[in-house]
Protein backbone atom coordinates (compact mmCIF):
# COMPACT_ATOMS: atom_id res chain seq x y z
CA UNK A 1 0.00 0.00 0.00
CA UNK A 2 1.34 3.49 -0.98
CA UNK A 3 1.53 6.12 1.07
CA UNK A 4 -1.03 7.94 -1.07
CA UNK A 5 -3.28 5.07 -0.99
CA UNK A 6 -3.13 5.19 2.99
CA UNK A 7 -4.10 9.27 2.66
CA UNK A 8 -7.05 8.37 1.12
CA UNK A 9 -8.45 5.89 3.26
CA UNK A 10 -11.09 6.59 5.76
CA UNK A 11 -11.11 5.03 9.26
CA UNK A 12 -14.40 4.38 10.72
CA UNK A 13 -14.60 4.85 14.78
CA UNK A 14 -17.95 4.53 14.87
CA UNK A 15 -18.17 1.63 17.34
CA UNK A 16 -15.52 3.09 19.21
CA UNK A 17 -15.41 5.18 22.27
CA UNK A 18 -14.96 8.83 21.75
CA UNK A 19 -11.79 8.95 23.35
CA UNK A 20 -10.69 5.80 20.91
CA UNK A 21 -8.77 8.14 18.49
CA UNK A 22 -5.29 9.74 19.52
CA UNK A 23 -3.47 12.62 18.19
CA UNK A 24 -1.08 9.62 16.62
CA UNK A 25 -3.60 7.65 14.89
CA UNK A 26 -3.73 10.69 12.14
CA UNK A 27 -1.79 9.50 9.45
CA UNK A 28 -3.51 12.26 6.93
CA UNK A 29 -6.36 9.97 6.40
CA UNK A 30 -9.88 12.17 6.12
CA UNK A 31 -11.83 11.20 9.09
CA UNK A 32 -16.08 10.17 8.67
CA UNK A 33 -19.17 12.80 9.90
CA UNK A 34 -19.41 9.99 13.08
CA UNK A 35 -15.69 10.12 13.96
CA UNK A 36 -15.85 13.80 13.81
CA UNK A 37 -19.58 14.00 16.01
CA UNK A 38 -17.86 11.78 18.45
CA UNK A 39 -14.63 14.05 18.39
CA UNK A 40 -17.00 17.66 18.40
CA UNK A 41 -19.16 15.51 21.66
CA UNK A 42 -16.19 14.52 23.29
CA UNK A 43 -14.96 18.43 23.21
CA UNK A 44 -18.11 19.75 23.72
CA UNK A 45 -18.33 17.78 27.33
CA UNK A 46 -15.04 19.75 27.90
CA UNK A 47 -14.84 23.09 26.60
CA UNK A 48 -18.30 23.84 25.23
CA UNK A 49 -18.59 26.28 22.04
CA UNK A 50 -18.27 30.12 23.37
CA UNK A 51 -21.52 30.72 21.54
CA UNK A 52 -23.15 27.84 22.81
CA UNK A 53 -24.08 26.00 19.88
CA UNK A 54 -21.08 25.18 17.62
CA UNK A 55 -17.64 25.95 17.43
CA UNK A 56 -15.87 28.60 15.44
CA UNK A 57 -12.41 28.53 14.61
CA UNK A 58 -10.06 30.97 13.23
CA UNK A 59 -7.62 30.01 10.43
CA UNK A 60 -5.68 33.07 9.11
CA UNK A 61 -3.87 31.12 5.73
CA UNK A 62 -0.05 32.50 4.76
CA UNK A 63 -1.23 33.61 1.71
CA UNK A 64 -4.15 33.06 -0.91
CA UNK A 65 -2.35 33.31 -4.35
CA UNK A 66 -0.83 30.01 -4.55
CA UNK A 67 -1.94 25.92 -5.28
CA UNK A 68 0.13 25.21 -1.74
CA UNK A 69 -2.07 27.72 0.42
CA UNK A 70 -5.47 27.00 -1.51
CA UNK A 71 -5.03 23.24 -0.94
CA UNK A 72 -4.30 23.74 3.14
CA UNK A 73 -7.52 26.25 2.90
CA UNK A 74 -9.81 23.75 1.10
CA UNK A 75 -8.61 20.73 3.15
CA UNK A 76 -9.64 22.98 6.58
CA UNK A 77 -13.09 23.52 5.03
CA UNK A 78 -13.78 20.39 3.61
CA UNK A 79 -13.31 18.68 7.37
CA UNK A 80 -14.65 21.46 9.67
CA UNK A 81 -17.85 21.52 7.11
CA UNK A 82 -18.07 17.38 8.08
CA UNK A 83 -17.73 18.50 11.91
CA UNK A 84 -19.82 21.16 11.70
CA UNK A 85 -17.69 24.16 12.62
CA UNK A 86 -17.55 27.27 11.11
CA UNK A 87 -14.37 28.17 9.95
CA UNK A 88 -12.98 32.26 10.03
CA UNK A 89 -10.69 32.85 7.28
CA UNK A 90 -8.34 35.78 6.78
CA UNK A 91 -4.85 36.43 5.07
CA UNK A 92 -1.99 36.59 5.84
CA UNK A 93 -0.59 37.78 3.17
CA UNK A 94 2.91 36.96 3.95
CA UNK A 95 3.04 40.14 6.68
CA UNK A 96 4.00 40.00 10.35
CA UNK A 97 2.14 42.47 11.14
CA UNK A 98 -1.14 41.69 9.41
CA UNK A 99 -1.28 38.09 10.75
CA UNK A 100 -0.91 40.23 13.96
CA UNK A 101 -4.21 42.04 12.88
CA UNK A 102 -6.00 39.19 11.78
CA UNK A 103 -5.22 37.38 15.19
CA UNK A 104 -6.62 40.48 17.41
CA UNK A 105 -10.08 39.92 15.10
CA UNK A 106 -10.00 36.70 15.91
CA UNK A 107 -9.86 37.65 19.50
CA UNK A 108 -12.44 40.02 18.92
CA UNK A 109 -15.27 37.37 17.27
CA UNK A 110 -14.50 34.91 20.35
CA UNK A 111 -13.11 32.30 18.36
CA UNK A 112 -13.09 28.68 19.98
CA UNK A 113 -9.77 27.81 18.74
CA UNK A 114 -7.26 29.25 16.14
CA UNK A 115 -5.17 27.79 13.00
CA UNK A 116 -2.45 30.17 12.10
CA UNK A 117 0.06 29.75 8.82
CA UNK A 118 2.17 33.17 9.32
CA UNK A 119 5.50 33.27 7.99
CA UNK A 120 7.03 36.11 10.41
CA UNK A 121 8.66 34.40 13.28
CA UNK A 122 9.27 38.28 14.89
CA UNK A 123 5.41 38.63 15.47
CA UNK A 124 4.50 35.13 16.48
CA UNK A 125 4.94 36.04 20.35
CA UNK A 126 3.14 38.75 20.06
CA UNK A 127 0.46 37.14 18.21
CA UNK A 128 0.17 34.20 21.09
CA UNK A 129 0.23 36.49 23.76
CA UNK A 130 -3.09 38.15 22.12
CA UNK A 131 -4.55 34.33 22.58
CA UNK A 132 -3.02 33.10 25.78
CA UNK A 133 -4.41 36.30 27.06
CA UNK A 134 -8.05 35.25 25.86
CA UNK A 135 -7.06 31.31 26.45
CA UNK A 136 -7.64 30.46 22.76
CA UNK A 137 -5.77 27.70 21.66
CA UNK A 138 -3.43 27.46 18.76
CA UNK A 139 -2.15 24.81 16.00
CA UNK A 140 0.92 26.90 14.11
CA UNK A 141 1.30 25.16 10.87
CA UNK A 142 4.98 24.99 9.21
CA UNK A 143 6.47 28.02 11.43
CA UNK A 144 6.14 27.22 15.14
CA UNK A 145 5.11 29.82 17.78
CA UNK A 146 5.50 28.97 21.46
CA UNK A 147 3.01 27.54 23.15
CA UNK A 148 0.95 26.45 20.09
CA UNK A 149 0.91 22.94 18.60
CA UNK A 150 3.16 22.67 15.73
CA UNK A 151 1.99 20.54 12.74
CA UNK A 152 3.47 20.76 9.34
CA UNK A 153 6.94 19.64 7.85
CA UNK A 154 9.84 17.45 8.09
CA UNK A 155 12.13 20.04 7.86
CA UNK A 156 15.65 18.19 7.97
CA UNK A 157 14.07 14.89 6.21
CA UNK A 158 12.40 16.64 3.77
CA UNK A 159 14.92 19.20 2.73
CA UNK A 160 17.82 16.43 3.15
CA UNK A 161 15.88 14.30 0.50
CA UNK A 162 15.30 17.08 -2.27
CA UNK A 163 18.95 17.94 -1.79
CA UNK A 164 20.08 14.25 -2.07
CA UNK A 165 17.83 13.41 -4.83
CA UNK A 166 18.94 16.51 -6.84
CA UNK A 167 22.71 15.23 -6.90
CA UNK A 168 21.24 11.99 -7.61
CA UNK A 169 19.60 13.23 -10.85
CA UNK A 170 22.37 15.62 -11.76
CA UNK A 171 25.35 13.00 -11.43
CA UNK A 172 23.00 10.82 -13.99
CA UNK A 173 22.80 13.45 -16.30
CA UNK A 174 25.97 15.48 -16.85
CA UNK A 175 28.31 13.04 -14.57
CA UNK A 176 30.20 13.96 -11.60
CA UNK A 177 32.91 16.13 -13.29
CA UNK A 178 30.42 18.10 -15.09
CA UNK A 179 28.53 18.55 -11.45
CA UNK A 180 31.24 19.61 -9.62
CA UNK A 181 31.72 22.90 -12.14
CA UNK A 182 28.27 23.71 -11.52
CA UNK A 183 26.38 25.96 -9.21
CA UNK A 184 23.97 25.24 -6.64
CA UNK A 185 21.48 27.80 -6.05
CA UNK A 186 19.30 27.62 -2.71
CA UNK A 187 16.21 29.75 -2.79
CA UNK A 188 15.75 30.32 1.47
CA UNK A 189 13.14 32.26 3.78
CA UNK A 190 15.20 33.95 6.25
CA UNK A 191 12.38 35.74 7.52
CA UNK A 192 10.51 32.12 8.93
CA UNK A 193 13.36 31.66 11.30
CA UNK A 194 15.38 28.85 12.04
CA UNK A 195 12.90 26.28 11.56
CA UNK A 196 12.09 26.70 7.88
CA UNK A 197 15.76 27.21 7.67
CA UNK A 198 16.31 23.62 8.56
CA UNK A 199 14.69 22.94 5.42
CA UNK A 200 17.36 24.53 3.32
CA UNK A 201 20.05 23.68 5.65
CA UNK A 202 18.91 20.31 4.87
CA UNK A 203 18.99 20.49 1.18
CA UNK A 204 22.42 21.65 1.32
CA UNK A 205 23.18 18.96 3.27
CA UNK A 206 21.28 16.33 1.52
CA UNK A 207 23.61 17.80 -1.81
CA UNK A 208 26.58 17.48 -0.16
CA UNK A 209 26.52 14.12 0.96
CA UNK A 210 26.60 13.31 -2.88
CA UNK A 211 28.86 15.93 -3.78
CA UNK A 212 31.40 16.51 0.01
CA UNK A 213 34.11 17.90 -2.67
CA UNK A 214 31.62 20.50 -4.06
CA UNK A 215 33.26 24.12 -4.48
CA UNK A 216 32.08 26.30 -1.65
CA UNK A 217 32.08 28.93 -3.31
CA UNK A 218 29.79 27.91 -5.95
CA UNK A 219 26.59 27.47 -3.79
CA UNK A 220 24.60 30.50 -3.72
CA UNK A 221 21.91 31.50 -0.76
CA UNK A 222 19.37 33.86 -2.16
CA UNK A 223 16.12 35.46 -0.02
CA UNK A 224 13.07 34.52 -2.48
CA UNK A 225 10.69 35.64 0.46
CA UNK A 226 9.03 32.08 -0.82
CA UNK A 227 7.27 33.92 -3.56
CA UNK A 228 6.95 33.48 -7.31
CA UNK A 229 7.90 36.84 -8.16
CA UNK A 230 10.80 37.38 -5.26
CA UNK A 231 12.36 34.54 -6.93
CA UNK A 232 12.36 35.52 -10.21
CA UNK A 233 13.45 39.13 -9.43
CA UNK A 234 16.98 37.85 -7.53
CA UNK A 235 17.33 34.93 -9.80
CA UNK A 236 16.98 36.99 -12.74
CA UNK A 237 20.14 39.45 -10.85
CA UNK A 238 21.99 36.52 -10.37
CA UNK A 239 22.36 34.57 -13.44
CA UNK A 240 24.51 36.87 -15.31
CA UNK A 241 27.44 35.56 -12.66
CA UNK A 242 26.82 32.03 -13.47
CA UNK A 243 29.48 31.11 -16.27
CA UNK A 244 27.25 30.22 -19.39
CA UNK A 245 28.49 26.16 -19.22
CA UNK A 246 27.98 25.56 -15.85
CA UNK A 247 25.05 23.65 -14.78
CA UNK A 248 22.39 25.45 -12.59
CA UNK A 249 21.40 23.34 -9.76
CA UNK A 250 18.05 24.94 -7.99
CA UNK A 251 16.43 24.15 -4.35
CA UNK A 252 14.48 26.30 -2.54
CA UNK A 253 12.08 26.19 0.96
CA UNK A 254 8.82 25.98 -1.57
CA UNK A 255 7.53 25.42 -5.10
CA UNK A 256 6.38 29.01 -5.82
CA UNK A 257 10.15 30.20 -5.50
CA UNK A 258 11.36 27.28 -7.47
CA UNK A 259 9.21 28.24 -10.35
CA UNK A 260 10.20 32.76 -10.20
CA UNK A 261 13.55 30.90 -10.13
CA UNK A 262 13.21 28.17 -13.44
CA UNK A 263 11.47 31.62 -14.95
CA UNK A 264 14.59 33.70 -14.99
CA UNK A 265 16.53 31.01 -16.32
CA UNK A 266 14.58 30.14 -19.05
CA UNK A 267 13.91 33.73 -19.77
CA UNK A 268 17.99 33.99 -20.20
CA UNK A 269 18.10 30.45 -22.82
CA UNK A 270 19.52 28.78 -20.16
CA UNK A 271 16.57 26.27 -19.59
CA UNK A 272 18.97 23.27 -20.64
CA UNK A 273 21.82 23.39 -18.42
CA UNK A 274 19.40 23.86 -15.28
CA UNK A 275 18.17 21.33 -12.95
CA UNK A 276 15.78 22.32 -10.47
CA UNK A 277 13.74 20.32 -7.33
CA UNK A 278 11.19 21.58 -4.97
CA UNK A 279 9.17 21.52 -1.71
CA UNK A 280 5.81 20.84 -1.45
CA UNK A 281 4.90 19.13 -4.53
CA UNK A 282 1.91 21.88 -5.47
CA UNK A 283 2.59 23.09 -8.58
CA UNK A 284 2.75 20.02 -10.67
CA UNK A 285 0.99 21.44 -13.98
CA UNK A 286 4.25 23.20 -14.02
CA UNK A 287 6.52 20.41 -12.89
CA UNK A 288 4.78 18.56 -15.89
CA UNK A 289 4.92 21.13 -18.26
CA UNK A 290 8.86 22.32 -17.86
CA UNK A 291 11.46 19.55 -18.38
CA UNK A 292 14.35 21.36 -16.26
CA UNK A 293 11.76 21.19 -13.03
CA UNK A 294 12.51 17.57 -12.51
CA UNK A 295 11.13 16.63 -9.27
CA UNK A 296 9.82 18.47 -5.61
CA UNK A 297 9.29 16.79 -2.40
CA UNK A 298 5.81 15.86 -1.71
CA UNK A 299 3.92 17.94 1.72
CA UNK A 300 0.40 16.68 0.48
CA UNK A 301 -1.03 20.34 1.30
CA UNK A 302 -4.92 18.77 0.46
CA UNK A 303 -4.07 16.39 3.55
CA UNK A 304 -3.57 19.38 6.31
CA UNK A 305 -6.83 19.43 7.22
CA UNK A 306 -7.13 15.94 7.86
CA UNK A 307 -4.68 16.75 10.38
CA UNK A 308 -5.41 20.08 11.59
CA UNK A 309 -9.15 19.53 12.46
CA UNK A 310 -9.52 16.40 14.81
CA UNK A 311 -6.18 17.80 17.00
CA UNK A 312 -8.26 20.99 17.14
CA UNK A 313 -11.14 18.99 18.72
CA UNK A 314 -8.86 16.79 20.38
CA UNK A 315 -6.87 20.08 21.86
CA UNK A 316 -10.66 21.31 23.34
CA UNK A 317 -11.75 17.76 24.54
CA UNK A 318 -8.57 17.70 26.94
CA UNK A 319 -6.57 16.03 25.13
CA UNK A 320 -2.56 16.53 25.80
CA UNK A 321 -1.44 16.97 22.26
CA UNK A 322 2.51 16.03 21.09
CA UNK A 323 4.18 18.89 20.38
CA UNK A 324 4.96 18.27 16.83
CA UNK A 325 2.83 16.31 14.53
CA UNK A 326 5.06 16.22 11.50
CA UNK A 327 3.85 14.85 7.97
CA UNK A 328 5.49 11.83 5.97
CA UNK A 329 7.38 13.30 2.57
CA UNK A 330 7.98 11.52 -0.36
CA UNK A 331 9.58 12.35 -3.88
CA UNK A 332 7.19 13.16 -6.24
CA UNK A 333 8.85 13.17 -9.80
CA UNK A 334 7.58 13.78 -13.30
CA UNK A 335 7.36 10.62 -13.91
CA UNK A 336 5.72 9.27 -11.28
CA UNK A 337 3.15 12.48 -10.25
CA UNK A 338 0.29 10.62 -11.68
CA UNK A 339 0.69 8.02 -9.25
CA UNK A 340 0.05 10.60 -6.44
CA UNK A 341 -2.07 12.68 -8.39
CA UNK A 342 -4.49 10.71 -11.04
CA UNK A 343 -5.25 13.59 -12.51
CA UNK A 344 -1.83 14.46 -13.96
CA UNK A 345 -0.06 13.27 -16.91
CA UNK A 346 2.91 11.82 -16.49
CA UNK A 347 6.52 12.70 -18.20
CA UNK A 348 8.04 10.09 -20.39
CA UNK A 349 11.32 10.18 -18.67
CA UNK A 350 14.20 7.88 -17.47
CA UNK A 351 13.28 7.75 -13.55
CA UNK A 352 16.49 7.40 -11.23
CA UNK A 353 16.81 4.86 -8.67
CA UNK A 354 16.75 7.17 -5.36
CA UNK A 355 18.61 6.03 -2.72
CA UNK A 356 18.12 8.08 0.67
CA UNK A 357 21.60 8.33 1.82
CA UNK A 358 20.81 7.52 5.42
CA UNK A 359 23.78 7.24 6.89
CA UNK A 360 24.78 10.73 5.99
CA UNK A 361 21.32 11.75 7.56
CA UNK A 362 21.66 10.30 10.85
CA UNK A 363 25.13 12.36 11.29
CA UNK A 364 23.29 15.66 9.65
CA UNK A 365 20.55 15.47 12.00
CA UNK A 366 23.20 14.79 15.13
CA UNK A 367 24.44 18.43 13.47
CA UNK A 368 21.12 19.82 14.08
CA UNK A 369 20.40 18.70 17.35
CA UNK A 370 23.64 20.43 18.63
CA UNK A 371 22.64 23.91 17.04
CA UNK A 372 21.99 27.03 19.77
CA UNK A 373 19.44 28.46 17.11
CA UNK A 374 17.51 25.25 17.19
CA UNK A 375 17.68 24.54 21.28
CA UNK A 376 13.91 25.21 22.42
CA UNK A 377 12.89 22.84 19.57
CA UNK A 378 14.14 19.81 19.70
CA UNK A 379 10.77 18.00 19.17
CA UNK A 380 10.89 19.15 15.82
CA UNK A 381 14.20 17.28 14.75
CA UNK A 382 13.06 13.97 14.14
CA UNK A 383 14.92 10.49 15.81
CA UNK A 384 16.08 9.12 12.12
Amino acid sequence: MTFRSMLIIGVSLLALPAYALEPGDLAGQRLSEADYQALVDAASKVTPPKNGDSYTFGFANLGRNAPFFLNVEKGILENAELAGVKVLVTDNAFDGATALANAQSYVRRNVDYVIEFQTDANFGPTIMTNFNQENIPVTAIDIPMPGATFMGANNPRSGFMGGAYLGQAAREKWGDDKVETGYLVIGELPQSGAIPAMRTDGQVAGFLAEYPGFPEDHIIKIDTKGTLEEGFRVMNDLIGRIPEDAPILGLAINDQSILGMLRAVEQANRGDEAMFVGMGADEIAAMAAAPAFIASVGYFPENYGNYLVPLALMELAGRELPPAVLVTHEMVTRGNLCQFYPDSQCADVNEIDFAFPAEAFAAHLKVQAENPDLSDYQDLIPSE
